[in-house]
């Protein structure tokens, strides 16, 4: 769009922008005459173009900056329907919440499963499609920090490889689960699916590919919701619970001290270290 925008004030010799203002007074036009886009509401559509605004002001600011192109944001591009997941984000003004329902601009009613209460009155919510085909409605709430009483406990938190954490307290140790290896066979199946029916360069996937996807995306949500099931919770949330008390405990008598482990970069080295550190969860840098 950059480029079309740059030959047309070259042609025509005007000063034409595609920021969000601009965008703004042709979405404005787009919906007078087209009678589709009027049916929809307007608060997600200028959404659009904020998030389509803010993307493309952060790449050219990477690009100005001169970081490497590893470490630079992209620039926005265009969306194909079929393989693009629907995202749509709703401010203050565009949603309400009455007897546990989400009522949305445009008269949109949604029954939501919700997974707890809110703290606080949500600022915007963001409705979207996961892989699957699961829609989840994720809000905006400003977070209120409430210190944990201090225990006067202190525990010690070793990371492994075989036994996911020990500690010095028999109540938080923490073994392999081992559900990725368990799947591995089946995960191994979906590979080769998707391998097989993977579109050339340009081209849309078919049906069987995005089915392939999919079965594939569902068993590894299958996996990690193994990993979060009761009574066998993956490592950084024990371990982010058993480092509550340690600092609390510390931060009493004077004496807080923390160490980042930085988890992605164990998972990127070897394959044995790699497999049991993804089967364990470790996604997330962990505070311990």
């Amino acid at each position: 769009m950059a480029k079309r925008v740059y030959a047309h004030n070259q042609a025509s010799g005007q000063r034409v922008t595609c920021g969000p203002a601009q965008l703004d007074k042709l979405l404005t036009q787009a919906r007078a005459r087209s009678p589709w886009l009027r049916e929809g509401s307007s608060v997600p559509q200028q959404q659009v173009v904020r998030d389509f605004g803010s993307s493309r002001a952060k790449a050219l600011k990477d690009i100005k900056a001169g970081l490497p192109i590893h470490r630079r944001t992209g620039m926005p591009r265009y969306r194909r329907k079929r393989e693009t997941d629907p995202s749509l984000n709703y401010t203050r003004n565009g949603f309400r919440i009455k007897g546990g329902r989400l009522y949305l601009a445009g008269g949109i009613v949604l029954t939501v499963v919700w997974s707890r209460d809110l703290p606080a009155t949500p600022s915007s919510v963001r409705v979207y499609r996961d892989h699957i085909g699961h829609w989840y409605c994720s809000f905006v709430v400003p977070a209120r920090p409430e210190p944990l009483p201090a225990t006067g406990r202190v525990i010690g938190i070793d990371w492994g490889v075989k036994v996911t954490a020990t500690t010095t307290s028999d109540s938080y140790d923490l073994p392999c689960a081992g559900h990725g290896k368990q799947a591995r066979e089946k995960l191994a199946g979906y590979d080769r699916m998707t391998a097989r029916r993977k579109p050339e360069k340009g081209r849309s996937g078919s049906k069987g590919y995005r089915t392939a996807k999919r079965l594939r995306a569902k068993l590894y949500r299958k996996v990690a919701r193994q990993g979060r099931a009761p009574g066998q919770p993956r490592a950084h949330h024990d371990g982010l619970r058993a480092v509550r008390s340690e600092s609390q405990a510390r931060t009493a008598a004077g004496d807080a001290c923390l160490h980042l482990l930085r988890v992605r970069g164990l998972v990127s080295s070897g394959q044995e270290l790699r497999t049991r550190d993804a089967d364990q969860g470790w996604s997330v840098p962990c505070w311990c």
